[in-house]
């Protein structure tokens, strides 16, 4: 159906909201192509989200006491898990979109086109992160309660993303915030809800819940920042605070949607997932360890080898060992005789000090001594270099 067919089909029914002075206007469009790239508004708002849940995060991270750069060196790990484990969730849960009879599957790849799931997301986004902080032996509760609020708030730059795309919302509303959903068509005049042009035509007057979440989201930000200053939570319970907050709000807004959507006993399936979800996160915040933990507890221990390098690990720590050993038998003459004060000695007499000549020859043999111990721990050293290779 052409566009002309399609614009005097809905006249009609836009003709009814004529008398209404303003509601919401969607994007005329949400894809923009420079040559023959297309850039599109989704994948940017998704990006723009990433990059200040990083900026949050690591700033939250330096003021409890972490390393600089801590935090974007395990996102490389939790970041690509996120997509992969949200697109997951999405395609798994809405497969008739993608393997129905008529579907191209193919589409499922498709990322940019939307479809992103918050609970894949966050699962595989922290099978990542706790990759990460196992690499860089960093404490993954205390790096979830960093980066809690920043997540939160990339989550409500990302429902930008679903203005530009022109979904995710509720039922038919009159009310004066209503959101405008437009017909929009590509160069040929065919049909193209995702990467058409709108002309004005609209189709419907709909409950804009992407702005309600938009919205609960950056109040659930404001929320964990006050709680966290207010009362110091650690532990990995500042994270299962944000979990719960948003799924407290999120079963809300499922409630307004009516886009179709995947039934678990009768009810939509975020928002049975969203239930279980707030009861496990609010149980593991009541029982969690109260209080934050130490700064000391944040520094990391240094990289964590892959598994293939397990055995240049088990090498450097017996040369670590055998070089703490030869230190610790140098150091013991000198810690010895620091230890004496000087009215320590029975007798004072200038008759009882050493000849000068006789001092440096026991300095010279103490020398020997420590060559012969670090020779000693050198071989030793060798031969379990040798044995771990």
């Amino acid at each position: 159906m052409t566009y002309r067919v399609l614009a005097e089909s809905v006249v009609a029914n836009s003709a009814m909201h004529s008398s209404v002075l303003a509601y919401i206007p969607s994007p005329p469009r949400g894809v923009w192509n420079i040559g023959p790239l297309p850039l599109r508004a989704y994948a940017l708002c998704i990006i723009i989200g990433i990059i200040a849940a990083i900026w949050l995060g690591e700033r939250r991270w330096q003021q409890r006491g972490g390393q600089a750069g801590a935090v974007l060196d395990v996102a490389m790990f939790a970041v690509p898990f996120g997509l992969i484990g949200g697109r997951l969730y999405h395609v798994c849960t809405d497969w008739y979109r993608y393997f129905d009879t008529g579907k191209d599957p193919w589409d499922a790849l498709k990322v940019w086109d939307g479809g992103l799931g918050i609970w894949g997301a966050v699962l595989l986004g922290g099978v990542g992160a706790w990759i990460g902080c196992r690499v860089y032996r960093i404490p993954l509760p205390a790096f979830g309660d960093a980066i809690a609020p920043g997540i939160l708030l990339a989550q409500a730059i990302g429902r930008l993303g679903n203005y530009f795309n022109q979904e995710l919302y509720g039922h038919d509303t009159t009310k004066p915030w209503g959101l405008e959903i437009y017909l929009r068509f590509d160069h040929n005049g065919q049909l193209d809800m995702m990467n058409g042009v709108s002309t004005g035509v609209v189709q419907r007057i709909v409950q804009p819940t992407f702005l309600y979440e938009l919205v609960w989201n950056l109040i659930g930000v404001a929320l964990l920042l006050w709680a966290d200053r207010r009362w110091r939570i650690g532990h990995g319970r500042l994270f299962a605070l944000y979990v719960a907050v948003y799924t407290f709000g999120r079963f809300w807004v499922e409630l307004l949607r009516d886009d179709d959507a995947t039934h678990i006993l009768g009810l939509r399936i975020n928002t049975f997932t969203s239930t279980i979800v707030f009861v496990c996160a609010l149980a593991y915040f009541v029982l969690a360890t109260k209080g934050r933990e130490a700064a000391a507890a944040l520094q990391p221990g240094g990289k964590r080898p892959w598994p293939w390098q397990f055995g240049a690990l088990r090498a450097h720590g017996a040369e670590s060992q055998a070089a703490a050993a030869a230190a610790e038998n140098s150091d013991a003459p000198d810690s010895e005789a620091g230890q004496a004060e000087p009215g320590d000695s029975p007798d004072d007499s200038p008759s009882d000090a050493v000849p000068d000549e006789h001092t440096a020859g026991s300095e010279s043999d103490a020398a020997d001594d420590d060559e012969s111990t670090v020779s000693t721990a050198t071989k030793s050293t060798g031969a379990s270099s040798k044995s771990a290779e």
